[in-house]
């Protein structure tokens, strides 16, 4: 049976089109059976319709607290039975109880090479030290922001004329390989977490791996 998929994003979905695209030419073993947004025009929403796929926008501005905002989205998420949570550009910290609710199986994509740089404008920050490289990290999710067991890493040079949109765009480009591959490693249950680490072919992840 395919890995049940469900997708959260928030804006353009392109790693949601990379995914899309990897289930398509048999890359990732796994089938999308849910996107949700918390952005209504999200262009993602888009992208998934035109594959086929079911979505659902669980709006954040609708809801008078973080508190109820997760409890709304737990509740979607818990309708389509997913057997991985995929967080592709979702902007919204989680709360604990929907966190521990899919523990072991929720990952997310990070632009930086964690732990350097959690939270936001991380290709700012690669430049505004004067890093020799920068990259993308999925790790899988926890309570702690951007702190889950880090799982897989890909790397890229910061050259003399680097600004924040060509970094950006050369982090898009490594995200777009590293996430259906890291999907997959789940999918065919080479990947797993427990007790708060990672493991890949049953060999704890010390660091991650580098692709």
């Amino acid at each position: 049976m395919p890995c049940r998929l469900l997708i959260l994003i928030s804006g353009n979905g392109s790693n949601l089109q990379a995914l899309i695209d990897a289930c398509a030419d048999g890359r990732v073993d796994g089938q999308i059976i849910g996107v949700i947004s918390n952005v209504p025009d999200a262009f993602g929403l888009q992208r998934a319709a035109r594959a086929g796929i079911v979505t659902a926008v669980v709006d954040h501005r609708q809801f008078e607290n973080r508190s109820a905002f997760d409890q709304a989205l737990l509740a979607t998420m818990q309708s389509f039975d997913a057997d991985l949570i995929v967080l592709a550009g979702f902007m919204r910290i989680l709360g604990d109880n929907l966190v521990n609710a899919y523990s072991g199986r929720m990952l997310n994509i990070h632009p930086s090479l964690l732990p350097r740089y959690p939270g936001l404008k991380t290709h700012q920050k690669a430049l505004a030290n004067g890093d020799k490289e920068h990259g993308v990290t999925i790790h899988f999710v926890t309570a702690e922001l951007d702190g889950g067991p880090l799982i897989a890493q890909a790397r890229c040079p910061i050259l003399p004329e680097d600004d924040e949109a060509s970094l950006a765009k050369k982090v898009h480009e490594l995200e777009h390989q590293l996430y259906p591959l890291v999907v997959q490693w789940f999918a065919s249950d080479r990947l797993h977490c427990q007790n708060n680490q990672a493991f890949l072919d049953k060999q704890l992840l010390m660091e991650p791996v580098q692709c």
